[in-house]
C-alpha cells in the first residue's frame, strides 16, 4: 500500500487524524461538564491539598479517559475506513453511546454511591425501574431527548471541525492545553502515591469517585463515610468507638403511637444460657435460631432498648428514654447495665433482667427471652432466642436485637411509622430480608444470607460464615458495603471538627 505524502489514502488518514483530535477536544469539554456531577455526589475534601487533588484529577483523568476512547475506537476506524462522511457519522454514534453510558453511570453514582457494575445489577435495575414507574412518559421523554441532544451535538462538533480544519490547525492552544492536562495527570498520580504512603485520607478517599479510577479499598470506603478514625490510625492504629462524632437526628414531629394491644410484651435478658433454657421450658417458648448479637454486653443492651446500632451510643448514652418511647410511656427497663431503670408501671413493653424476675408470678402475654453472648474476642456472636410471639417456622436469616425492638413497636404496638422514624431494624413478623447491618467495638458488621463482613476502622476486613464461623476467601463487596453504610448512617448528623 502506498503511504507516501502524495497518496490519497495517506492524505485522508492524516486529515481524519487531525480532525479526530479536535473532535476529541470538543468531547472532553462535554465529558468534563457531565463528570462534574461526580464531585457533587460526595462531601468535598476538607483540606487545600485534597481540593487541589480533586480538581487536577477531575481535569486529567476525565480527559485521559476521553482520549483513550478516541484512540480505541475512532482512530483505528479512520485508518481502516478513511471516508470522512462515514467516519463522522460513526464517530457521532460512538460518542453518543459513550456519553450516554457516562451519564447513566453518573446518575447511578449520585443515587447509590457506586458505578455501573454487574455485581450491583439488581440494585441498579431497581433504581431505574423505580424512577421509570413514577412517571414513565416524562422519564422516557427526558432520556430520549437527552440522547438526541447529545447526538446533535456530536454531529455539529464533527461537521464544524471538518469544515474549518485548515483554520483550526493554525491555533496553538491545543499544545498548551495538552501540556496542562499531562502535567495535571502526572501531578495527581504523584500526590496519590505520597498520600497512600502517608495515610493522607483526604486524598485517598477520592479513589473511586471518578469512573475507571483507583479501585476502592476498605480504608477508602470508611474514610469517605467518616467511619475511619484518621488521627488514631496515624498515631497507633488503635481505633476507639468513644471518638465517634455522630449525633442522632430524626424528623420531627414523630408519629404518634397509641398502642392497640393492651397486653404488655416482656423481654427477659439472661446472663447464663442454662437459666434461659429452664425459663423457656417453663413457659413453653419456641426457639428461634441465628440471633446475631454483639459480644460487648453494653452494645447488645443498647441495640435492644434503643433499637439502634451502637454507632449512636455515644450520642444517646446520656438519655434516659429511647427516642421512640413517646416520653417514656411505651417502655419500662429494669436491672440492666448501661441503661438506667425506666419505671413505667403500665408500659406495653417491659425489658427486664432475669435477676429481677419474680419467680412467684407468672408472665402473661408475649414473652421474648435471650442470653447475652459469652465473653469472647469475637465481635459478634451467633445464638438463639426463645419466644411465644414469633412464628414457629423460623426464617433462615440472621436476626438482631434491634430487630426485636423494631418488631415489638411496629407489630405488637401497631406503630410501624414510629419504628421506621426512630429505629434501624426490620419487622421480623413480616420481613423476609436476608441483609442487615450493625456497628460494635469500632467494627462495621454487615451480613447477607450466611456471609458476614467485618470491616475494622483501620481498613482491614474479613468475610466469615455466620453459621459455621469459617473464613470466606472473597473480595470486598463495595456496593454491598456502601448500601449498608447508608443504612447505618440514616439518622446520623455528623459534626466536623477542624
Amino acid at each position: 500500500m502506498n503511504l507516501t505524502p502524495q497518496s490519497p489514502f495517506s492524505s485522508k488518514a492524516s486529515q481524519l487524524l487531525s480532525w479526530g483530535h479536535w473532535f476529541t477536544f470538543a468531547n472532553i469539554g462535554l465529558v468534563l461538564l457531565i463528570s462534574f456531577s461526580y464531585l457533587l455526589a460526595d462531601k468535598p475534601p476538607t483540606s487545600a491539598l485534597g481540593g487541589f487533588y480533586m480538581l487536577i484529577t477531575w481535569l486529567s483523568h476525565t480527559s485521559f479517559i476521553t482520549f483513550c476512547a478516541f484512540v480505541l475506537t475512532i482512530f483505528p476506524l479512520s485508518l481502516v475506513f478513511p471516508y470522512p462522511r462515514h467516519i463522522r457519522g460513526m464517530a457521532a454514534l460512538l460518542a453518543t453511546c459513550g456519553i450516554s453510558t457516562l451519564s447513566l453511570d453518573a446518575f447511578v453514582y449520585f443515587q447509590l454511591g457506586y458505578h455501573l457494575n454487574i455485581q450491583a445489577l439488581p440494585e441498579i435495575l431497581s433504581l431505574l425501574w423505580g424512577k421509570f414507574s413514577v412517571s414513565p412518559i416524562l422519564v422516557s421523554v427526558l432520556a430520549v431527548g437527552f440522547i438526541l441532544a447529545v447526538f446533535v451535538f456530536e454531529l455539529l462538533a464533527g461537521n464544524r471541525a471538518w469544515r474549518h480544519l485548515a483554520e483550526l490547525k493554525q491555533y496553538r492552544f491545543p499544545k498548551y492545553a495538552t501540556a496542562i492536562l499531562v502535567s495535571c495527570f502526572a501531578t495527581s498520580h504523584s500526590i496519590h502515591i505520597w498520600a497512600d504512603a502517608n495515610a493522607y485520607f483526604d486524598v485517598t478517599k477520592q479513589d473511586n469517585i471518578l469512573p475507571l479510577s483507583y479501585p476502592t479499598t476498605a480504608k477508602t470506603l470508611l474514610a469517605r463515610h467518616d467511619l475511619l478514625d484518621i488521627k488514631q490510625y496515624e498515631q497507633a492504629r488503635d481505633i476507639s468507638l468513644t471518638n465517634a462524632q455522630s449525633q442522632f437526628a430524626f424528623n420531627r414531629p414523630l408519629p404518634k403511637c397509641l398502642p392497640q394491644n393492651e397486653i404488655p410484651a416482656t423481654v427477659v435478658v439472661f446472663e447464663q444460657h442454662a437459666a434461659l433454657t429452664a425459663f423457656a421450658n417453663k413457659y413453653q417458648l419456641q426457639p428461634t435460631a441465628q440471633l446475631l448479637q454483639p459480644s460487648d454486653h453494653d452494645d447488645a443492651i443498647f441495640n435492644l432498648v434503643y433499637g439502634l446500632p451502637a454507632y449512636y451510643k455515644s450520642a444517646m448514652s446520656q438519655n434516659e428514654q429511647p427516642p421512640w418511647s413517646s416520653k417514656g410511656q411505651l417502655v419500662s427497663v429494669s436491672g440492666l447495665s448501661f441503661i438506667d431503670d425506666i419505671d413505667v408501671k403500665e408500659a406495653p413493653i417491659k425489658i427486664i433482667s432475669a435477676n429481677q424476675l419474680n419467680t412467684d408470678k407468672n408472665i402473661e402475654g408475649p414473652v421474648i427471652a435471650f442470653s447475652l453472648a459469652p465473653h469472647s474476642t469475637d465481635v459478634v456472636y451467633n445464638s438463639m432466642f426463645y419466644s411465644n410471639y414469633f412464628d414457629a417456622v423460623d426464617q433462615p436469616t440472621f436476626k438482631q436485637l434491634h430487630d426485636i425492638m423494631y418488631t415489638l413497636v411496629a407489630s405488637h404496638l401497631d406503630c410501624p411509622q414510629l419504628a421506621t422514624s426512630t429505629m434501624l431494624g426490620r419487622d421480623l413478623k413480616h420481613s423476609i430480608s436476608n441483609e442487615g447491618v450493625n456497628y460494635t467495638q469500632g467494627v462495621l458488621v454487615a451480613f447477607r444470607k450466611d456471609r458476614i463482613t467485618l470491616v475494622s476502622q483501620d481498613g482491614s476486613y474479613k468475610n466469615v460464615s455466620g453459621t459455621e464461623g469459617f473464613a470466606i476467601d472473597q473480595k470486598l463487596d463495595i456496593p454491598f458495603l456502601i448500601n449498608n453504610i447508608k443504612v447505618l448512617k440514616k439518622f446520623s448528623s455528623q459534626k466536623h471538627t477542624p
